[in-house]
């Protein structure tokens, strides 16, 4: 009984609180047609694709019961989303305590581009790295 309560108090007071990155979210490209770009796509290489591209889903394995997911996403050739970015890429990563995460990032001076905004799939803030890349940080739900 005493060797399961240790357990249980070592496991509980484990649980990371830092506000950081825990994973990649999406990947998200221009394409001259992203319609045929998805196409493609799904022809060749057995993507299961959609409107919004193709969602790739996996198990936390700190947390089995914890179903994880990347968006992949092609976007028309200079679709404002990217925006102010000139590049033709942008990453999404997956995070944890978003408003922590941006009260740090602000501290750190870094361009935080609009504010957090809430859907019921979870929370989402846009930031420039110092390559002057789009970066989306999205905290599920």
């Amino acid at each position: 009984m005493e060797d399961s309560k240790k357990q249980s108090d070592s496991s509980s007071s484990s649980i990371d609180a830092t506000p950081k990155v825990t994973g990649i979210g999406g990947v998200f490209f221009f394409s001259d047609n992203p319609k045929e770009t998805k196409e493609w796509y799904s022809k060749n290489l057995g993507l299961e694709t959609n409107d919004w591209g193709s969602t790739f889903e996996s198990r936390d394995i700190n947390n089995p019961d914890k179903v994880n997911s990347l968006q992949w996403s092609p976007f028309k050739k200079g679709d404002e989303y990217f925006s102010p970015s000139k590049k033709e890429f942008m990453i999404n990563y997956q995070v944890q305590y978003i408003e922590a995460l941006v009260d740090k990032l602000k501290e750190n001076g870094v361009t935080i581009l609009d504010e957090i905004t809430s859907y019921d799939y979870g929370k989402f803030v846009h930031i420039l790295d110092a390559d002057g890349n789009k970066i989306e940080l999205w905290e599920p739900a």
